[in-house]
């Protein structure tokens, strides 16, 4: 029975993307249908993002915009979901927003449905659980190549900078059994190529006695015969293990590629960032890494201006890049987030235009690394799974994550293709199709 339409609007980390995917499953198992405008919508599902400021303030602005059409349209339901409400309670955002109806957790969906009187269908194919939907949403059906899964929910860790541990409550590893479930129901739909997340994916199950530990699950999931490609983020360099680094090495269907989160290249700024090592251990699991699998790229995360950061500091960060050359570096400015240990201790006192400056040279240190790292790969052969379509081009990446876009007359959609290397930019390559 059709309960009427849903439009969901997702920002911030590939967890809300997984989230919002098992929503929208959800939400259509007892008979809503999506839109593509929360103009045009019945329920709308804001699932939000608080790691940066500018986040944030997307969010606020998006709620306003709601407020208004709510205005218009009062019979329209509206849900706040994710980092924005936290774990909690949503005491205060309830006060701050009472026109939204109903207030959920990151990864809880349960509440919103239990308000829309909902229930699964005991005689149906889905389970009763309600994190157990595993069906692709009707937008996605036919069309998803990849998909997000979670592995560990929440962090334990608390680097004085990150909220995500008062957000999205204690590290928690799902049992191995219903990753692996959720990723053959997926493979069985199509998906062809999966990504296991966590805050820290490399302590997956380290709070479940007698399982796998993330090399170990990495190694069930490349048995799940219609899965071709896996990937998994967010390593941590106190808890990147050898064993993680020869599972890559020795399963094909691994990607040779790791995002391993340095944050900075000073060890002062490390240690009241509390991240617990220093950035010799970073230059020693990048040589590893090198050495065991010549072909891997490894990615990384820097956080610029974070308090205290002297000129000097912000220049070993930049001597570091320049020293490793990796493949890619997702720069961040410092943005303090109420709570967090940083805010609490720390002024917030490098100047805006400082950080902007910092992150824009940090970043063009980086282009110009990448750059060059992939004019290597013009005139080459590389394997890419095609995943869309973009302006009469077929769009996929290689196993190292760098994106293609390529021409051929073929539907390439799911597919493995060799595309030989025309051209390259630090971001993107061009390329057309060969002959296997």
């Amino acid at each position: 029975m059709r309960r009427g339409r849903y439009h969901i609007w997702t920002i911030g980390c590939q967890m809300n993307e997984a989230d919002s995917r098992q929503l929208a499953a959800q939400l259509e198992a007892i008979g809503y249908a999506p839109c593509e405008k929360a103009e045009e919508a019945d329920l709308v599902i804001l699932n939000t993002c608080v790691v940066r400021q500018q986040a944030e303030n997307k969010i606020y602005s998006r709620l306003g915009s709601l407020q208004r059409l709510k205005q218009e349209r009062p019979e329209m339901k509206i849900a706040l979901m994710g980092c924005l409400v936290g774990v909690r309670g949503a005491d205060e955002v309830k006060k701050r927003f009472p026109y939204v109806d109903v207030f959920l957790a990151p990864s809880e969906t349960e509440p919103l449905i239990r308000f829309l009187g909902g229930h699964l269908d005991p005689e149906d194919s889905l389970q009763t659980d309600f994190h157990q939907v595993y069906t692709l949403p009707e937008q996605q059906r036919g069309r998803a190549v990849t998909a997000f899964v979670p592995a560990v929910l929440g962090c334990s860790h608390a680097c004085s900078f990150c909220i995500i541990p008062s957000r999205r409550g204690p590290e928690r590893s799902r049992p191995g059994e219903d990753v692996l479930e959720e990723i053959a129901a997926l493979a069985r739909q199509g998906v062809r190529e999966v990504m296991l997340l966590g805050q820290i994916i490399d302590r997956y199950g380290l709070d479940l006695p007698g399982g796998p530990d993330l090399a170990g699950l990495l190694r069930k999931v490349a048995r799940i015969e219609d899965v071709w490609r896996i990937r998994f983020l967010t390593s941590h360099p106190n808890w990147f293990t050898d064993r993680l680094i020869e599972a890559v090495a020795e399963e094909p269907k691994l990607c040779p590629q790791f995002e391993i989160a340095v944050q900075s290249g000073s060890d002062e700024v490390l240690e009241r960032m509390r991240r617990g090592y220093d950035s010799a251990r970073f230059i020693d699991l990048a040589a590893k890494v090198r050495r065991l699998i010549p072909d891997a790229a490894i990615h990384t995360d820097i956080i610029v201006g974070f308090p205290g950061e002297t000129d000097a500091q912000y220049n070993e960060t930049c001597e570091l890049l320049k020293q490793l050359r990796l493949d890619k570096v997702h720069i961040a400015k410092y943005s303090p987030r109420p709570g967090t240990l940083a805010a609490k201790r720390y002024a917030d006192d490098i100047p805006e235009d400082v950080k902007e400056q910092r992150r824009k040279h940090l970043d063009d240190i980086q282009v110009a690394i990448q750059k060059d790292q992939n004019r290597r790969l013009e005139n080459t052969v590389v394997e890419v799974l095609a995943e869309d379509m973009d302006k009469n081009r077929w769009r996929g990446r290689t196993p190292q994550n760098r994106i293609v876009f390529f021409e051929s007359p073929c539907d390439c959609l799911g597919k493995l293709v060799r595309v030989k290397i025309d051209w390259t930019g630090p971001f993107t390559m061009t390329g057309r199709e060969v002959p296997a």
